[in-house]
């Protein structure tokens, strides 16, 4: 099968011919219809983040089930589903706890270093996934079935950036109606915090980013006011839209430290400031210890607190009655042989999402 393949950081990808095994006990093998092209995977093209090399990226994606392994009930050839990059054991402390993003069951990753090899060799499935490439072998934890009216690029994108934004605000902060909330940073993963807020029912949802681009796009997906941070002083902004209260709720989307204590800085005593971007590895937040005694709240989020069996169908239904905006969040549709442009582009800030589609 052709696949992208990152053989190095900070170099482009290449487009090699990348062989999957069939589908084992408890495994399926799904065709790929489209993926996103994520932030979180341009991390690792960055070198922000390490990964053994080679591997094949690509983590936010739909298909069709083209293959079963043994003992699969959940799935059957074609059946349409959705992948996500945190399939469950069902087993561990935090599935048993009701908190599958966070399982840890390391045979899981043990599993993604073995399904594919290029040249004789094994390389490394991202997350799971690996949906830069034409098939994807997963765990039958590691997809959720979608109905026949569901569109294929809108579907790939709920399995992350949506699920991750919608979920920040609904499932990791749940924003109470009415409240004040800032996000930092509207990218793919922004707007959906913009796009979950709003669904929560926020009276006012400031949006801050440093391109009138992306706040452009903010205030279509729900941004009641817009803050250029690299033109004003965002304290300040703040304290004039919130009459010197701060944001109830404040968002950092883009895996930048400073960020995070500008989202903590702004959140007035007693909020909650949920840090959402991926940061650096070996990165530090820095926060003033004494905002603690105005019961100020840092938490993080991983995939925006989803049991994605059961949020994800939700948040179809959200899309089907028009109340959650998908195809808006689809700037382009791109062959997998543009995926590096598909990597300037978001770089650059000209995208909400681009999809790949085969």
């Amino acid at each position: 099968m052709k696949a992208a393949v990152l053989q190095e950081a900070n170099k482009p990808l290449t487009i090699e011919d990348v062989d999957i095994i069939d589908p084992r006990a408890g495994e399926v093998l799904v065709r790929t219809s489209c993926s996103g092209v994520c932030h979180s995977d341009l991390h690792f093209v960055d070198g922000s983040w390490q990964l053994p090399m080679s591997c094949v990226l690509g983590h936010e994606a739909a298909g069709v089930v083209e293959a079963i392994g043994e003992g699969v009930t959940y799935v059957k050839p074609g059946d349409r589903v959705i992948m996500s990059f945190r399939p469950f054991c069902g087993k561990c402390y935090y599935c048993l706890g009701g908190r599958p993003n966070l399982c840890n069951d390391p045979e899981i990753g043990a599993a993604s270093a073995s399904r594919l090899t290029w040249n004789g060799s094994p390389i490394l499935q991202f997350a799971s996934v690996g949906s830069f490439a034409e098939m994807m072998v997963t765990s039958e934890n590691g997809v959720v079935k979608i109905p026949e009216e569901m569109p294929m690029a809108e579907a790939a994108l709920i399995g992350c950036g949506v699920m991750t934004g919608v979920g920040a605000a609904l499932y990791t902060a749940k924003v109470p109606g009415g409240s004040t909330v800032a996000v930092i940073g509207c990218g793919g993963i922004g707007l959906n915090i913009i796009q979950g807020c709003r669904i929560a029912g926020a009276a006012n949802i400031i949006a801050v980013d440093i391109m009138d681009s992306k706040l452009e796009m903010a205030s279509q997906f729900g941004a009641t006011h817009t803050i250029n941070s690299k033109e004003v002083d965002l304290d300040e902004a703040v304290k004039e839209i919130t009459k010197g209260e701060g944001v109830e709720y404040a968002f950092e989307a883009i895996g930048v430290p400073a960020a995070a204590t500008q989202a903590f800085n702004i959140t007035r005593a007693g909020g909650t400031t949920v840090v959402v971007g991926m940061h650096p590895l070996g990165s530090e937040i820095s926060i003033p210890g004494p905002a603690f005694l105005q019961e100020k709240k840092l938490i993080g989020c991983m995939y925006g607190s989803t049991r994605f069996r059961e949020h994800m169908p939700k948040l179809i239904d959200l899309f089907l009655q028009d109340r959650l905006d998908l195809t808006s969040l689809v700037s382009r549709r791109l062959k997998l042989e543009d995926v590096n442009e598909a990597f300037r582009s978001m770089k650059a800030g000209e995208v909400a999402r681009s999809v790949i589609e085969f």
